[in-house]
């Protein structure tokens, strides 16, 4: 509808709609803010994927999945709210979204997709809700800038082991991140135990 339209820094969209299909947005260089009602329960793939002006972003409670590149390469964003309607984070979401500092993650998502936020180097703390069972492989990988993970599930998620981990270049292989994983006291042993979290 809109893609890679440069004409406008932002949008109101209205209370009667209730998807945005894929690539709608896609490449709006000069967008800055979007407000989207509640009554929007699909954003499609690559809806606001290279909005690299988007500062700020509101997802509404009616969503339920954020899709595939949803996000990807909004430069600009600093923050993200993910409301607890919201079960499934997708591939590649919010992946090298450079300046995002803040990713705080609705306790309604049970599974966070392949390099979901790959490349967040801004990213500095991030917690992950209890009833998150599956985290897809490279989902925080390269967030150079990582220094807490809190991870409230008492059972350890499924991971590939390069989750928290980046490229070194100078080894020629892949490191730990410099950052600290906190886990409820009562599950420390089982995540030291579990393939990836050891």
């Amino acid at each position: 509808a809109f893609y890679f339209r440069s004409t406008f820094t932002s949008i109101t969209i209205p209370n009667s709609v209730t998807e945005i299909a894929e690539e709608a947005f896609q490449g709006c260089s000069n967008l800055t803010s979007v407000y989207i009602p509640d009554s929007v329960t699909t954003i499609g793939k690559n809806v606001f994927a290279g909005c690299n002006s988007l500062i700020s972003i509101t997802i509404p409670d009616g969503i339920t999945e954020i899709r595939t590149w949803a996000f990807r390469e909004c430069n600009s964003l600093t923050s993200v709210t993910i409301p607890n309607n919201v079960i499934s984070i997708g591939e590649s979401a919010f992946s090298k979204c450079s300046s995002l500092k803040t990713a705080i993650i609705g306790n309604g998502v049970t599974e966070i997709g392949r390099e979901a936020f790959y490349e967040c180097s801004s990213l500095t703390s991030v917690t992950i809700p209890d009833r998150v069972t599956t985290i897809g492989p490279f989902a925080f990988h390269e967030c150079s800038g990582l220094a807490s993970v809190y991870c409230k599930a008492t059972t350890p998620p499924s991971l590939d082991r390069r989750v928290f981990q980046y490229f070194d270049y100078d080894v020629n292989d892949y490191c730990n991140l410099n950052c600290r994983i906190y886990v409820p006291s009562t599950s420390v042993n089982a995540y030291k135990n579990t393939s990836g979290w050891s």
